[in-house]
């Protein structure tokens, strides 16, 4: 299948490592200009050269971006509208917040959270929409988590915010739709990264045991037996994000190997 990628000009927030660095990479596999970002220059610099010494691809660049700061979105875009002319492709993506219940929060945590997991997917959206309205074409996905079906113990923050992502890209798909502009959510279940390493040593502490014992314990509950790897998460996003989507739009897919079961 032709994935339609070849130039396409493609922005990837936090991912220097992680999905973020898995997605970016399958995308300069198919050919894209890609941008990448996160708040470290030294991770950053690292990841464009392990792209393109693996992708073959030398059109990787980066751009220093706290996506809490709208000014830092801001120049972020510009980056790749001056470089590629146009932003085709957005992978909205955010570390994720901290894990505990809802005693743990203050009202800055909370404020925290929303700042990066929900208002920054709204901030970059509204820059990148005026390049792909104006072309009549774009790809958008929103990176949030398995939680967007089926809410997870002890991530309270993370529980209410992803869902204000689902929420959020689909009211945005019906008022895209005309303009040609596909929007999705995608939720990682528990892929190899980490986040979920270092959530498996927070919930393995509390428990008493060690982080194997967590981690071979979650991995016997998901039907394929074993943890997703980053490529295997990256690969569902491209398509969505490619001109290989002609008519997925408004959907919030979980990429879990079958854990969730709530329909």
């Amino acid at each position: 299948m032709d994935l339609k990628l070849q130039g396409k000009s493609v922005v990837v927030t936090a991912a220097s490592k992680g999905l973020g660095k898995a997605t970016a990479l399958e995308f300069a596999n198919e050919g894209a200009s890609v941008l990448i970002s996160s708040r470290n220059a030294e991770e950053l610099q690292r990841t464009v050269k392990e792209i393109i010494e693996q992708s073959g691809n030398e059109n990787v660049d980066y751009e220093v971006c706290d996506v809490t700061k709208p000014d830092h979105i801001k120049k972020l875009v510009q980056k790749a509208v001056n470089w590629n002319g146009t932003v085709d492709v957005l992978i909205n993506n955010a570390g994720g917040p901290p894990a505990g219940t809802f005693d743990d929060f203050s009202d800055e945590d909370w404020q925290r959270s929303f700042e990066l997991n929900l208002l920054s997917f709204t901030r970059t959206i509204r820059e990148v929409l005026p390049h792909m309205k104006k072309q009549q074409s774009g790809r958008i996905i929103n990176i949030a988590s398995s939680s967007i079906k089926q809410s997870l113990d002890n991530l309270i923050l993370s529980n209410t915010f992803r869902a204000g992502i689902v929420g959020l890209s689909k009211s945005l798909s019906q008022e895209l739709a005309a303009d040609h502009i596909l929007i999705n959510t995608v939720g990682p279940g528990r892929i190899a990264t980490d986040r979920v390493e270092s959530l498996d040593q927070v919930k393995a502490e509390s428990l008493g045991v060690s982080a194997e014992e967590v981690k071979e314990k979650a991995a016997q509950a998901i039907p394929i037996k074993r943890y997703g790897e980053p490529e295997e998460f990256a690969r569902v996003v491209v398509f969505l994000a490619s001109g290989g989507n002609t008519y997925v739009t408004g959907q919030s897919l979980v990429v879990d190997g079958g854990l969730v079961k709530a329909l």
